[in-house]
Parts: C-alpha cells; sequence; structure tokens
C-alpha cells in the first residue's frame, strides 16, 4: 500500500523539486545575496513608510497615511487582514526569497491547472515551464508589480479548480475554488481578477450549452450551486479588504463623477478613455506573441559593435565602440505605446503548438478558449480597435476602472499556453491517429514557420522601423535617424529566424514521436529542454542577472537629502512640495515626508480634480517664480497667493534637494478659524471659489452643509485652536473661544471613516474648500478628536472570521466524508 502511495506522490514531489530547482538556478544573484528592487517596489516601500513604522509601535493598525497626495486610506498601499485563514498558507510559501517566490508560483500553479485537465504529471511539469517562462511574466517582476505576478499564478489554478467542478469532482473541485479564488482575491490585483472572471465567464456558458446539449442541466446547476458557495466563503474570507476598497473606490478617480462638468479630465464616470487606453497593444504588434522582437523589445536597450550603430561609429573614428554601446540606452522600440519594458513573448513553440491546437484539442476546450482568446487580444488593442473598446468602457460593468488595456494579453497568453498544451497532450494518447498528428503537425509549422520566414526573408513588411522619438536626434547623433531603423530590422529579422528553428525542431520531435522514432517520457524532456532554450533567453533579456545589487538595507536605497534631512528636524505637523521630482508621480518624497504629491493608482477623485483646476495653476505660478528670482525672497512672496497649497500646509518647497528647503510663512497650519462661510450650488462653483477666497479667513461649502454651520460668526480675538497631538489615525485638537466658531483643518474629508468627537460624543463635521473638513464650534473650553475607524474594516474582520471557519470545516467534512467513503468501499470489497 505504501508503495502504492509513494509512486503516486513520486511525480509531485519531482514537480515540486524540479521547479524549486528551475527557480533557484534562474535567480542564482539571489545565492549570492544579491536584491532585486523594482521601481514599483519602491514606490511601495515609500508610501507605506509611515504605516509600517506606526504599526510597528502600536497594537492597533492605522488605516490613514499622510505620506501621499495630504492624506488616504491604507487599503490599496498595505493593510493586514488578520482573519484571512490563508494568510498562514501564503506565509509558509513565501520563505522564499521574493523572485523565487514568484517564479516557483507561477510554476505551481499552470502545474495544477493541467493535472486538472488529467495530464499525465510528467507532461504538466513540461506545460509549467511553457507558461512560466513567458517574457510579461518577468517583466513585471523587474518593474516590482508583485501583486500582478502572485496573481497571475494563482488564476491557473483558479480556473482548473472550476474545470474540475464543473466537469469531473465537483466537491472537490469546489473546495479548491474557494481556497485559490480566496488567494487570489488576497492577491489585490483586482485588474487581473476581472480578466480571469472574464476567462471563467466563457467557461461556464460553455459547459452551460453542453450540459443541455448532453441533458445535464441539472446536475450542472448543482454543481454551479457549489461553486457559488465556493466563491461565498472566498469573497467572505477577504470581506476586510473588498468591503474596504469598494467603498473607497467610489469616491477615487475609478468612481463615480463629482458633477464637476469645467474639469474634462475627470468628469466621467470612470476612468478617462485617454489615461484607459494610453497603454495599447498595436495590431501588428501582436506579431510580438511569435517573434519577439518585432517593434524593438524595449523602449530603452543596447546593441553591440556589430550593429548598424556600432559600424557606424567605428567609421566615425570612435574609440571603444562595444564598451560605449553597452552603456548606452536607446530607443529600440519603435510601435506605437508611449514606452514599455519588453515584448509579450508566449513563444514561438506555444504558438506552434496553439495552431496544433485547432485540429487535436475538443470541441468543448476549444469552444470555451477561442473566443475568449479573440476578445482579449482585441480588446487589449484599445485605441487602435476603439469601436469595440468604447461598447466595453460604455456598457460593461467595471472595464473603465481599469487602465493599460493591453494587459489584457494576460488571458491571451493564459488561454493559447493551455490549448498549445492540451494539443501535447493529444498528441501523446495513444488513442489519437498518428496520421492524423503528422498532418496537422505539417500544417501548424507551415503556418507559423511560414510566417516566420516570410519576415525573416523581407522584414520590411513589419513596416518603416522609424520610431516616433527618432526626430530627436540632431546634430552629432543624426545618424542615428539612419541606423536605428536598420538596427531595427536586423533585430526582427534574426528573432524570426530563431522562432522558425524553434518551431522546425519542435515539429521535428513530434514527428518523430509519431513515427515510433521516440519514447514519450524521452520526448517530455525534450519538449521541456526546448521550452527553456526559446524562452529563457528572451526573459533574461529583460530581468537577468545585471538587475540585481548587493544587498542594502532600505535606509541605503532611499538615502535623505540636505533638504530632507533639515526638514526632518521640524517635529511639527505639516506637508511638504517637493518640486525636485514629477510631483504626482513620484513617491519618494513620502518615504520622508508628508507629501501634498506622491505616487499611487487609487488617488481620490476630489484630489485630482483640485490637482487639474487649480494646484497645477498655482504650481506653475510657483515655478514661474524660480525663473524671474534674484533671491528666496521672490518665490516666498509668490507664496502668499497660493490659497489651495496654503490650506493643505504647505509649509516647506524643495527646489534644490541639496540646498536648505524654502520655508512658506504662508501656510494655513494644521487648522485655523474663519471668519466667512461661502455656500455654492454645485461642485462647479464650489471648485471656482476654492480659486478665489482667502483661505485663511474665508471657506466655501457645498450647499448640502450649509444648514449645518452658523449664518453669522462672531470674531475672539482670544480664540485658539490647535493640533496637539498626532497619529495618523488619530489627531486631538485643542480649542478655547468666548464665542462660537467655524474650524477648518487642513486634513482631507473621508467621511466613511473619520468620525469627530466632543468630549466622547460623536460630533458631526462638514466638507469644505472641496477637499478638507470643517466643524462649528460652541464657545468653551475642549478638545476635539477625529479617529479613523471605518465600519467596512470591522465588517470585513468579521465576516472574514466567519468564513475562515467555515472553509476549516468544509476541509474537515470533506476530509471524513472521503475518509467514510473509502471505508465503506474496502468494506464491499471485502464482501465481494
Amino acid at each position: 500500500m505504501n508503495k502504492i502511495v509513494l509512486a503516486k506522490f513520486t511525480p509531485h514531489l519531482a514537480a515540486i523539486l524540479l521547479f524549486i530547482l528551475i527557480s533557484f538556478a534562474y535567480f542564482t544573484p539571489i545565492l549570492e545575496g544579491k536584491q532585486l528592487i523594482g521601481s514599483d517596489t519602491e514606490s511601495w516601500i515609500c508610501d507605506a513608510k509611515e504605516t509600517i513604522d506606526f504599526n510597528a509601535t502600536h497594537d492597533k493598525p492605522t488605516l490613514w497615511t499622510n505620506s501621499l497626495f495630504s492624506g488616504m486610506p491604507t487599503y490599496l498601499i498595505t493593510m493586514n487582514q488578520p482573519y484571512n485563514v490563508l494568510k498562514y498558507v501564503q506565509d509558509v510559501l513565501a520563505i522564499f526569497p521574493g523572485q523565487i517566490f514568484n517564479l516557483m508560483l507561477y510554476l505551481l500553479g499552470f502545474y495544477i491547472l493541467l493535472l486538472t485537465f488529467k495530464l499525465n504529471p510528467w507532461l504538466a511539469m513540461v506545460g509549467a515551464i511553457a507558461f512560466a517562462f513567458a517574457s510579461y511574466n518577468f517583466i513585471i517582476i523587474v518593474a516590482g508589480h508583485n501583486t500582478k505576478a502572485i496573481t497571475i499564478a494563482y488564476m491557473a489554478p483558479l480556473i482548473g479548480s472550476v474545470v474540475m467542478a464543473l466537469r469531473w469532482k465537483p466537491l472537490i473541485g469546489s473546495l479548491l475554488t474557494a481556497i485559490f479564488l480566496s488567494l487570489t482575491i488576497r492577491a489585490n490585483h483586482p485588474q487581473l481578477l476581472y480578466y480571469t472572471l472574464i476567462i471563467l465567464l466563457f467557461l461556464a456558458v460553455v459547459e452551460f450549452i453542453y450540459s443541455i446539449k448532453n441533458k445535464e442541466i441539472t446536475e450542472f446547476f448543482k454543481r454551479a450551486g457549489m461553486l457559488i458557495a465556493a466563491a461565498v466563503i472566498a469573497l467572505g474570507m477577504n470581506a476586510t479588504s473588498l468591503l474596504t476598497t469598494k467603498e473607497y473606490s467610489q469616491y477615487t478617480m475609478r468612481g463615480a463623477s463629482n458633477g464637476l462638468t469645467t474639469d474634462t479630465q475627470s468628469s466621467q464616470h470612470g476612468l478617462n478613455r485617454d489615461y484607459i487606453t494610453n497603454w495599447s497593444y498595436g495590431i501588428d504588434e501582436t506579431m510580438t506573441l511569435l517573434i519577439p522582437n518585432f517593434k524593438g523589445g524595449a523602449s530603452a536597450g543596447t546593441l553591440t559593435a556589430d550593429s548598424e550603430t556600432g559600424k557606424k561609429l567605428n567609421s566615425m573614428g570612435v574609440p571603444n565602440v562595444d564598451n560605449m554601446l553597452k552603456s548606452m540606452q536607446l530607443p529600440l522600440y519603435w510601435g506605437t505605446q508611449p514606452g514599455t519594458s519588453g515584448p509579450v513573448y508566449i513563444g514561438a513553440i506555444v504558438c506552434f503548438l496553439f495552431v496544433l491546437g485547432f485540429f487535436l484539442v475538443d470541441k468543448r476546450t476549444k469552444w470555451w478558449l477561442l473566443p475568449m482568446i479573440a476578445l482579449t487580444l482585441m480588446l487589449s488593442w484599445g485605441r487602435n480597435f476603439m469601436w469595440l473598446t468604447d461598447i466595453f468602457i460604455s456598457y460593461v460593468p467595471l472595464y473603465n476602472n481599469f487602465r493599460t488595456v493591453s494587459m489584457t494579453l494576460v488571458a491571451t497568453g493564459f488561454g493559447m499556453t493551455l490549448m498549445a498544451i492540451l494539443a501535447l497532450k493529444e498528441v501523446f494518447n495513444e488513442q489519437t491517429d498518428k496520421q492524423k498528428i503528422i498532418r496537422s503537425v505539417g500544417i501548424s509549422a507551415a503556418i507559423t514557420g511560414g510566417i516566420a520566414l516570410l519576415f525573416a526573408l523581407i522584414p520590411s513588411l513589419a513596416g518603416s522601423f522609424i520610431a516616433a522619438g527618432d526626430a530627436q536626434f540632431k546634430g552629432d547623433y543624426t545618424f542615428l535617424k539612419e541606423t536605428l531603423p536598420l538596427d531595427r530590422a536586423t533585430m526582427l529579422r534574426t528573432d524570426a529566424l530563431r522562432s522558425l528553428v524553434f518551431i522546425i525542431m519542435a515539429a521535428g520531435l513530434i514527428w518523430l514521436y509519431a513515427k515510433n522514432l521516440l519514447k514519450q517520457q524521452v520526448a517530455y524532456v525534450f519538449f521541456a529542454v526546448l521550452f527553456l532554450a526559446d524562452l529563457a533567453p528572451v526573459a533574461k533579456r529583460y530581468l537577468n542577472d545585471n538587475n540585481f545589487q548587493r544587498k542594502r538595507k532600505v535606509e541605503t536605497l532611499i538615502k535623505p537629502s540636505i533638504a530632507d534631512n533639515i526638514i526632518l528636524q521640524d517635529k511639527s505637523q505639516y506637508r511638504v512640495l517637493d518640486a525636485t521630482v514629477n510631483l504626482f508621480n513620484d513617491a519618494t518624497p513620502s518615504y520622508f515626508h508628508h507629501n501634498i504629491g506622491g505616487y499611487h493608482a487609487a488617488k481620490l477623485r476630489r484630489y485630482q480634480e483640485l490637482i487639474n483646476m487649480q494646484m497645477e495653476k498655482e504650481i506653475g505660478r510657483l515655478f514661474a517664480s524660480f525663473g524671474r528670482a534674484t533671491t528666496p525672497a521672490v518665490i516666498t512672496n509668490t507664496m502668499d497667493s497660493l490659497g489651495v497649497l496654503n490650506m493643505l500646509n504647505m509649509k516647506y518647497l524643495i527646489y534644490n534637494k541639496e540646498s536648505a528647503p524654502l520655508v512658506n510663512p504662508y501656510a494655513n497650519g494644521n487648522v485655523w478659524f474663519v471668519n466667512k462661510v461661502l455656500v455654492a450650488a454645485d461642485a462647479n462653483e464650489e471648485m471656482k471659489l476654492v480659486g478665489e477666497i482667502n483661505t485663511k479667513t474665508e471657506m466655501v461649502v457645498d450647499k448640502s452643509f450649509a444648514a449645518q454651520l452658523p449664518a453669522k460668526i462672531t470674531a475672539d480675538s482670544t480664540a485658539r485652536i490647535s493640533l496637539a497631538s498626532y497619529e495618523p489615525n488619530d489627531l486631538v485638537y485643542n480649542f478655547s473661544s468666548k464665542t462660537d466658531q467655524v474650524a477648518v483643518f487642513s486634513e482631507v474629508y473621508y467621511d466613511k471613516g473619520w468620525n469627530a468627537y466632543i468630549n466622547g460624543q460623536k460630533v458631526p463635521y462638514v466638507r469644505a474648500d472641496y477637499l478638507l473638513r470643517a466643524m462649528p464650534l460652541k464657545a468653551g473650553t475642549y478638545n476635539i478628536e477625529f479617529k479613523f475607524e471605518p465600519l467596512s474594516y470591522s465588517l470585513g474582520n468579521l465576516l472574514a472570521i466567519i468564513s475562515s471557519i467555515l472553509l476549516i470545516l468544509s476541509i474537515i467534512g470533506l476530509i471524513f466524508w472521503q475518509w467514510k467513503k473509502s471505508g465503506n468501499t474496502k468494506k464491499i470489497s471485502a464482501k465481494i
């Protein structure tokens, strides 16, 4: 019996060992003590700094940070979900270093998927390699898109679990669906989860149609019911993040309009169309799936001395051309995207096998995968196929919440790779007619290999090879306008020939097997080697040893400048504007300061509107003063006119990191009294007035808040209000006045969590100046306290506890049921 169990689990143990070895082999720099910090990882470190520091010294975590955009929830930055039991599963898997962990998850995830399609485990290992080493999977690791990588890894076993539940093992499949859906949601990349649900929608429709055809509609609904129950458990386990994110998203750039018709950039519901489609894959650029350098590769790349550019430099007498070119980042990409870190290459062999799947894979699977592949491919074209994109933006729920439409190629690549490996399964199926295999291989190789050969022979069919940015080359660099297009053509030709060779080798392997000249297990090994030989070198173009550096502490990665150190000596609460960086696309200042700018995709819509309509104008005036300033005083005087930046408590301006910052004497401070309240009829008037009023003495509110404020404010020269203590989620103010007052607080208004208290009693407050908080205050001496305590977080935690218990009970129940079933089977066998 033990031998049988061992034989059953040996392939799976071998798969895990193989995947660990492959992952460590690819990322050998990690074994040498080096590290990779992607740009998005560095941004996350900066955004999360205040939160991490606070949580390390407090029992109750903060759910709000002032590190970016003058304040926002931490839900989509860093938020602990303590009551999701699968947190501990993730923690166990995460014992491996980051990038190794990502690659192992890619491999394991697709391996599990293929097992649900009843593939031989040894062939499933081969298929896992084919999926994991696609170029995009490594490009996102370089960028530090960790949540994206983990979501891609979990989407495969999630889809496999649903397939298992619908086709052959509903109980186990549903339980696995609950587990993998929960892990996928927990990975916290809503856009890729959305695309995963599109894949599952196509699957569900096809399974429903086949259930009608096979007269199994009752069984289908039973299984669908189990899957719905599994989804409810998975959603419940992640309720903490889902409820808070759903609540917050309504107030972000992805939420409903505030009615601000004068701001064309943010007045629509959801994201702006141009913003959504900015990164659209070119229709012809789709050829990168087969030929990686079809569009020149990455936006910035290197050439060698053998290139046309190198030859030209040699002819010009430039010394050490090869070394010079290795250090130069040249614009090699010539597609229509604003820029790219590299192409989406799923492999020449995968493309060949995908076409082979048209002839060999069962219709039920093809009717699911092919329409999904076609749709997601066309959606990736975005503005290049705008009629379809417009339909989805206008009518498909939630689609307008996501940007970078080219990301749908994750679903395209998944579908093509799955179909390719299922084609291999049929090739090695003893029931498949060998002559059919040989004919199908010939046709598939002719199609894919023919395309590759055509571009190898006539690369000009791809276009002119001229990039929009080539026009920048002038003077001594004018020659690049001529040499770079030639080098791009050579890159395409070389990769086309490369793809042709791999197609021929893969086709040859199948032909040898079909002719009984190659054993099945040997063929598996050869295919694994071919997949690695095809995909790994292309992945290495974008993630290789050069991306790693000697391990350093975060403190040495992000070093404070002279200006930062001077500001950090000030222990009061204030905000900083760092004019040395891209204000609203750089997170670095957030590491040290409460930042007026920042970098995050989930910005409050009101904050973005204030940027568009008021801040950009004020920052423009501020920057203009730099040009005419003969002394710092010229700039300082301009600060008096910056009503919006002053109400955000901009105390320091960094204009040169290696010089002392400018101190703004006109900042409104943490809180102040106003003597006049203006009432706006709508958002447009409110926005207009906030740019016109003196924010130190006046405030504007929407008419919906007017009834909560006094009609007249009586001045009191002795009135005082100040910030007494600061924590990101708890602010206490001291107040004293002989008359009723109205105070404005330099804090972002977000009433879905911020509550105000006086003497322990909850009191109302209003939104002022389009973005901030304000409060009418009765005469007296007392403290005002603002606490961030969102109900969505508390409710989410409760649902997560209940759902985690349900999952544990379901697992125990299934184990008991299987044990009881096994016992009954043994008794029946004994009687027989």
